[in-house]
């Protein structure tokens, strides 16, 4: 009989004090942390592309490493590792490009070729169980490059005629040996006399978690040499996403988001609307959990509660605007009830770039403040690889003549005023357009009209009026559609005169 691979957790850690084993989580959890944390601050444009790849190779390892410690840790301390698991979307383009990473790196070290083929059809963002299809592939893969010597490792992702995923992996090596296939998915079932070192788990773990998914393992030896193993997952084990089929909706297909949130019903609906507009996503229970997700994953944005036990939400947008690196610069969209001024300005203190208030928007509302805060971060991204005067469309002659009117004594607080006041009407025009909050809407727009045309910044100009006027009309979809450009641009026109501050030695 097939034992379990929960069951193969050592005898003695089920009898091991579970205090001692929380200590001993926490140190390997840190231990983890450290390692990817330390892989995110090298600075790859400064590395040649072979060393990349190995870091690249490195990083996909940690982070399969870190959730099978979550899962491993869970079982030693006897809770259900499948209790509560949530089938979260996968982007197939991120999953198979840390796939890649990590197998060409190991076949390179074996003189062996390794080929990912997507074949047409296969959806860009599958609902499915991820670390379970992790292993069932990474055993797939470490096997057939086990018993390659030369050759070719290729793996082929396609829909079966049944409308069944299959993953498949083809190597050249000598194929299964008869008592091999005689004893392929049982536990230890390697046949004696192996010329290869491991101890015939691989196969056995990949079924297993096969089966957790729903599908199935078969191998087949190939007529002229080598091996096919195929996963199959029928139609009706999994589902393909299909994000932005709604005009009003973005596609969030590319995007990886942290979820802090403690309430199991704001957890629940924000899954769901993340889930519809195709983002893949991870859920911290708590303010020190999503720490520990920072920690070990990249991801492209955070929503993150402010009231949640061990550690508040205003604590971890702080750590992690201080950890550094690129993620430190991370669009943060900051979730809470309490709306008041002073709130609100605490939480931008910390450093969230946006603010969506409970009870939570529509789907609509919600999907416009993620679009409007990746586009605020695209803006931040393309501003440091151009030059000033091209961030932002702006009449530069219309700026000047504005400067000289206020003269040399003056210029400092006129470019210091312009500054805060654009600070604060895009933080104003965030918070009406994530609350659809129309009258908000046209007294931001108003305001901007007023300050982009002061400095010529003519189609920031022409948004805002157009904005401002779907608002007045409560014309929702024109101005919805307008609003992360609007955005984009005030973004730019903020950094411009920061930078002119900066330039002019003004700074107050």
């Amino acid at each position: 009989m097939n034992q379990p691979v929960w069951s193969s957790v050592p005898p003695d850690a089920a009898k091991a004090d579970p205090a001692q084993l929380s200590l001993l989580g926490h140190d390997l959890r840190a231990a983890v942390s450290d390692v990817l944390g330390g892989l995110r601050q090298i600075d790859h444009s400064q590395i040649d592309p072979a060393t990349v790849l190995q870091l690249e190779r490195v990083r996909a390892a940690g982070e399969v490493l870190a959730r099978l410690l979550e899962e491993s840790l869970a079982a030693m301390l006897g809770d259900d590792p499948m209790d509560g698991r949530q089938i979260a979307n996968v982007q197939m383009s991120r999953f198979l490009y840390d796939i890649e990473v990590r197998w060409s790196g190991r076949a390179r070290e074996k003189g062996l070729d390794f080929q990912i083929v997507v074949e047409p059809g296969v959806p860009a963002v599958l609902a499915l169980d991820r670390i379970a299809l992790e292993r069932v592939l990474a055993n797939i893969l470490s096997n057939a490059i086990k018993y390659t010597d030369a050759g070719t490792v290729r793996m082929r992702v396609e829909l079966t005629e049944e409308n069944g995923l299959r993953l498949s992996v083809h190597d050249e090596g000598p194929g299964f040996s008869e008592e091999a296939l005689g004893r392929l998915f049982q536990y230890a079932g390697r046949p004696e006399g192996a010329d290869k070192p491991g101890h015939g788990m691989g196969l056995h773990i990949s079924q297993d978690m096969a089966h957790r998914l729903g599908g199935n393992v078969s191998v087949h030896n190939r007529p002229g040499g080598g091996a096919d193993v195929a996963f199959d997952l029928p139609a009706t084990a999994w589902r393909p996403v299909a994000p932005g089929v709604r005009a009003d909706l973005p596609d969030l297909s590319r995007i990886k988001v942290l979820l802090a949130e403690d309430n199991i019903t704001n957890q629940t609906i924000i899954c769901h609307m993340l889930a519809a507009m195709g983002a893949e996503f991870e859920l911290a229970t708590d303010g020190v959990e999503a720490l520990h997700w920072l920690e070990r994953e990249e991801f492209d944005l955070a929503l993150i509660d402010i009231e949640m036990p061990r550690l508040s939400g205003i604590d971890v947008i702080r750590a992690l605007r201080a950890a550094g690196g690129a993620q430190s610069r991370m669009p943060v969209l900051a979730v809470t009830a309490y709306v008041l001024r002073a709130n609100r300005d605490a939480i931008y203190a910390a450093g969230a770039d946006g603010i969506l208030a409970k009870p939570l928007p529509g789907i609509e509302s919600f999907g416009l403040a993620i679009a409007a805060a990746l586009a605020r971060a695209e803006a931040h991204s393309a501003i440091d690889t151009v030059r000033p005067d091209e961030t932002v469309e702006l009449d530069l002659a219309q700026f000047e003549r504005l400067m000289e009117i206020a003269g040399p004594d003056n210029a400092g607080e006129l470019l210091d005023r312009l500054h805060s006041d654009l600070r604060k009407t895009e933080r104003g025009l965030i918070a009406a357009l994530s609350d659809t909050d129309r009258g908000a809407i046209r007294s931001a727009t108003h305001v901007l009209i007023a300050l982009a045309g002061a400095v010529g910044a003519e189609r920031l100009q022409a948004l805002a009026e157009t904005v401002n006027a779907a608002a007045h009309r409560r014309e929702d979809a024109p101005m919805k559609t307008l609003a992360a450009e609007t955005l984009a641009q005030i973004d730019r026109l903020i950094e411009f005169v920061r930078r002119e501050i900066d330039r002019r030695g003004t700074l107050g």
